[in-house]
């Protein structure tokens, strides 16, 4: 059953449900049903068709997640990019998804226009929102003829490019087949027990694999989509409220600002029953904190990427924190020892709690084949029937996976390897220490030294004052920061992952 086919099969189950709230925006899956197929029959129009591209770079809204669809009824291949890149960033992607079609609203006018003029697209391929000047308006395919339904793609087919975030070097583009996406889509429902009907928060960028997700477990349930298009903590607890939200598929950084949030309390979040995070590590304060104030029903950590949807999944996180749980029902995972510049092989299996690589089967049916046009990226990264995550982790006694961090973020100092995590986690325990992000820099005596950029608690803290925190806590000493910088933010990404690289770019002013 291809992607077009599921939806068609949830309108039949319940035509007049709620399926789509954005706003003022609320339609039920017949109606949304009835906007695709005309959405499909308008950019089947302008010649998009089976394999062909539609670049789209739009802050989450009904138009993209409608023309989400439309390309799944095409068996064409929905690209989208982050709405906040740069012009060269802009450039690149579109230059190497070769798009036939590129849709975008005005959240990225400025700096999308000069890279769409660079590879010269003719304006009547360009589809856009009313508020944009130029192109053809998502509005005006609207009226087209509705094509009749799905042409019906394959399971081998590509139907999504997702592009990495780029953390070291240009992004990658990412291509989904439709078996993958729909594997991967059911994986998410039966893991985290999602029941018929659940209405999820979607605010995860549709960019990301994550929004993605949400779109299409959500779909296949037949529950509606609570759109956001962009995140504030109060508007999303306001919304939880206002729409019965169940299901909160988040990462981190978002759950803590809601659960942060000085009017938390004025606000009912007895809807929610499904809570599941992914993207990035959580603190154990936060963690007990979810589980306390929001009372889910299930509540996991979810570890998983692009290119492989599902590597492990931990449902008990109440019983073991930071557990990031056992292989998922379509994986095999192992530690293998970590070889920064040789690289680890699959047979280097070490034993339990000893730190290395983590590694994913690669005939997971939620797996992709390859990178776009990087056959220098799949060397790298795919070795035999094995993925090489890039992550380090143990197993403990009973086979769950801990993850420790990025072999590329481990700091070598003084021949002793150091993983920012485990510093970083030690600072979180101090009530000094609002957020952390540690990493190592050049040093001439050390190789490398750990240095931590903090955003206070408290006002007038001091280096003196972590430093003895994290000497009198379990960290051993020569783990502890040589080096405090004292920061109002640290950088992340759309999706709250922290931009190491970013911190890595001023070193050169840490003493």
């Amino acid at each position: 059953m291809d992607l077009g086919t599921v939806f068609c099969a949830s309108v039949v189950r319940a035509p007049y449900k709620l399926a789509f709230v954005d706003g003022a925006t609320r339609v039920t899956y017949g109606e949304w049903y009835e906007d695709i197929r005309r959405l499909a029959g308008g950019l089947s129009s302008l010649g998009l068709g089976r394999g062909d591209h539609l670049f789209c770079t739009m802050r989450n809204r009904y138009e993209m997640a409608t023309l989400y669809w439309a390309c799944q009824m095409l068996a064409a291949v929905f690209t989208p990019f982050n709405w906040r890149a740069t012009k060269k960033e802009l450039e690149f992607v579109i230059q190497n998804a070769e798009p036939k079609i590129v849709a975008f609203d005005d959240s990225c006018e400025k700096s999308i226009l000069p890279a769409i003029e660079f590879e010269s697209f003719e304006e009547r391929m360009i589809v856009t929102t009313d508020e944009v000047k130029i192109g053809t308006k998502f509005s005006y395919l609207l009226m087209a003829e509705p094509v009749a339904g799905p042409v019906g793609a394959k399971d081998s087919d590509t139907c999504l490019m997702l592009y990495t975030s780029g953390t070291t070097g240009q992004p990658k583009g990412v291509p989904r087949s439709q078996a993958a996406e729909r594997t991967a889509a059911a994986s998410v429902i039966g893991h985290l027990s999602y029941k018929y009907g659940y209405n999820s928060l979607c605010v995860m960028p549709l960019f990301h694999t994550m929004g993605i997700r949400v779109l299409l477990c959500t779909t296949m349930i037949n529950g509606a989509l609570i759109n956001m298009r962009s995140f504030k903590a109060d508007m999303a607890l306001n919304v939880i409220e206002a729409e019965n939200v169940n299901a909160l598929f988040l990462v981190p950084t978002m759950l803590h600002d809601i659960l942060y949030s000085p009017n938390f309390n004025n606000f009912d979040t007895s809807s929610v029953r499904n809570v599941a995070y992914a993207g990035m590590a959580m603190m154990k304060t936060l963690e007990r904190r979810c589980v306390e104030l929001l009372k889910p029903e299930v509540f996991a950590n979810y570890y998983g990427s692009s290119e492989i949807f599902t590597f492990t999944v931990c449902d008990h996180l109440d019983e073991k924190a930071g557990c990031a749980g056992r292989p998922g029902i379509n994986q095999m995972i192992r530690v293998v020892r970590a070889d920064i510049k040789e690289g680890g092989q699959p047979e280097d299996i070490l034993a339990c709690n000893e730190i290395g690589e983590v590694i994913a089967s690669m005939k997971s049916p939620e797996a992709f084949k390859g990178y776009w046009k990087r056959p220098d990226a799949d060397k790298k990264t795919i070795r035999g029937d094995w993925y090489f995550t890039g992550d380090l982790g143990y197993l403990d006694k009973d086979g769950e996976l801990f993850l420790c961090g990025r072999i590329d973020d481990m700091i070598i100092s003084g021949g002793e390897n150091i993983h920012p995590e485990e510093v970083e986690d030690t600072l979180r325990e101090c009530d000094l220490v609002d957020e952390v992000a540690v990493i190592g820099t050049p040093d001439h005596r050390w190789g490398q030294k750990v240095v931590a950029f903090v955003l206070p608690a408290k006002k007038n803290v001091t280096p003196a004052a972590l430093d003895h925190f994290c000497t009198e806590s379990a960290l051993a000493r020569f783990k502890r920061p040589r080096s405090y910088v004292f920061v109002e933010s640290l950088p992340k990404s759309a999706s709250g992952k922290l931009l190491r690289r970013m911190l890595r770019d001023v070193d050169d002013t840490i003493t």
